[in-house]
């Protein structure tokens, strides 16, 4: 099992130092293990601080989700508890979060343009905001690298930047819609249906978060390849049918 010292913890958690103490306070996170006069931290620890942050983000205050984790804590054992935790918590890509540097980037997407600071920031801006990188000290992280090798080839390939990154949002927003109906369907066809997953029966929640795991790939990955050969194969049949001319929009 990691271990993390209260800095580490923050940053692995996407938190802070003083959210962390604020959470200890209110009973929502145990406190850490000594050695000497360093607390330590681990897996547990930081599975609770993002479920404490996703909870947060749907809107739930401190005092509701102190209600929520005492509920499923009582008269249940710890280790089922932190199991959903860890199950629900930890990233749904098998993807290696990565950093980059101002400089790294710049280089890349911007080539011949470093001297311009204020196209610069906006770029920057931009893709904080479509969350491909996120601010980290003087780096950049990156959630998926994937993604953000993506984009370079696209603007390797002569794309301007700026239409891979409006391409970027619309795709972002088509896979929320995606993801939401999915959800949905498991929603209306087996939680509703099994109210106990919901009421807390731990064990039954985090069985079925490993089942929808993999599922979502399973479903996606087809439609989605399927969609692209049949829209670039309508894309090569209209340009032999225009002699080669860009198809009009």
């Amino acid at each position: 099992m990691a271990e993390y010292r209260i800095d580490e913890l923050a940053r692995a958690a996407g938190s802070t130092v003083r959210n962390i103490r604020a959470y200890q306070d209110r009973g929502l996170l145990r406190p850490p293990r000594l050695r000497g006069r360093i607390g330590i931290y681990d897996d547990a620890h930081l599975a609770r601080l993002r479920l404490i942050g996703r909870l947060l983000r749907r809107g739930y205050t401190l005092a509701i989700i102190k209600e929520l984790l005492t509920a499923w804590e009582t008269g249940r054992d710890v280790g089922d508890v932190l199991g959903v935790e860890q199950v629900f918590t930890e990233p749904w890509s098998d993807g290696v979060p990565g950093t980059v540097t101002l400089e790294e980037l710049v280089r890349t997407f911007l080539p011949g343009r470093g001297g311009e600071a204020p196209e610069v920031a906006r770029v920057v801006r931009r893709s904080v905001e479509l969350g491909l990188i996120e601010p980290d000290g003087d780096r950049f992280r990156v959630p998926s690298p994937r993604l953000l090798h993506a984009g370079a080839e696209l603007v390797a390939a002569g794309i301007p930047l700026d239409a891979v990154l409006d391409a970027a949002g619309r795709i972002r927003d088509d896979c929320d819609v995606i993801a939401g109906r999915f959800v949905d369907l498991v929603r209306e066809q087996v939680v509703r249906r099994h109210a106990d997953v919901c009421a807390g029966a731990t064990g039954d929640a985090a069985d079925l978060a490993r089942r929808v795991r993999p599922l979502v790939k399973m479903v996606v990955d087809p439609f989605v390849a399927r969609a692209v050969q049949t829209r670039v194969q309508a894309l090569l049949d209209e340009q032999r049918r225009t002699g080669g001319d860009a198809p009009e929009h």
